[in-house]
């Protein structure tokens, strides 16, 4: 099956957690925006040839199914990809931490943006600068925290174990992104997180991911995605 995602041209965004469990997987995909404009994901989210549409991108057709949501994404493509293991259990409980990783990505955004989205970040600068501190000294070292007691006792080099799952492909996104949006922060910061930067760096060492970071079809760190570096907000 040839995947079709849909999400926008210019930023790794949401779409980037999708991206990466394709591109390890070495899953055959259309990033449909980048190839024929962002227009093209117009038609499937007002629902034209589908009764079930989108609310908003990423959403991934694969044949006649639309899926959206990133996490419903992840959690349709870890069976089909080997990136979950088999019983139930523990998918669903991979599905949840892939959730807790979206929280997460919101509150990231929250940071450059935290009253909404349709302000420009010079509009808010002031409250930015106070939720970007609540984050990382409350914020940061709950969800990090949490994950790195996980990855300590997972017994394996990956959060499930000895093999990857595409929540490890999350984190390691995670992981990039805070560096890029709070390199000063996060360098202090990961000194505690050992866990995870092993991860983080496996993740990279990866063949499928090491050749997709290094080509075209990652989109760079850019100032009009989640992870965003201003700084003023990295004091």
């Amino acid at each position: 099956m040839r995947y079709e995602l849909y999400y926008w041209p210019s930023i790794q965004g949401r779409g980037e957690f999708v991206r990466l469990a394709l591109e390890d997987a070495g899953a055959s995909y259309i990033d449909v925006a980048r190839e024929r404009g962002a227009s093209a994901m117009a038609d499937l989210m007002q629902g034209e040839g589908t009764r079930t549409p989108p609310f908003a991108p990423p959403f991934l057709k694969a044949g006649k199914q639309v899926i959206g949501q990133t996490a419903n994404i992840l959690f349709f493509l870890g069976p089909r990809h080997g990136l979950v293991p088999k019983p139930e259990a523990e998918r669903l409980w991979l599905h949840g931490l892939q959730l807790t990783i979206a929280d997460l990505v919101l509150e990231i955004h929250d940071t450059h943006h935290p009253l909404g989205p349709t302000l420009y970040y010079e509009d808010q600068r002031s409250p930015a600068k106070k939720r970007t501190a609540e984050f990382w000294d409350q914020r940061v070292p709950k969800y990090l925290g949490y994950f790195e007691d996980i990855a300590a006792g997972c017994g394996g080099g990956y959060i499930a174990g000895r093999r990857l799952t595409y929540v490890d492909l999350s984190l390691f996104q995670i992981v990039a992104g805070l560096r890029y949006a709070f390199p000063r922060r996060m360098a202090k910061f990961e000194r505690g997180i050992p866990k995870l930067v092993g991860l983080h760096d496996r993740v990279a060492a990866r063949p499928r991911i090491e050749a997709y970071l290094a080509s075209a079809r990652r989109i760079p760190f850019n100032e009009d995605g989640i992870f965003r570096h201003y700084g003023a907000l990295d004091a």
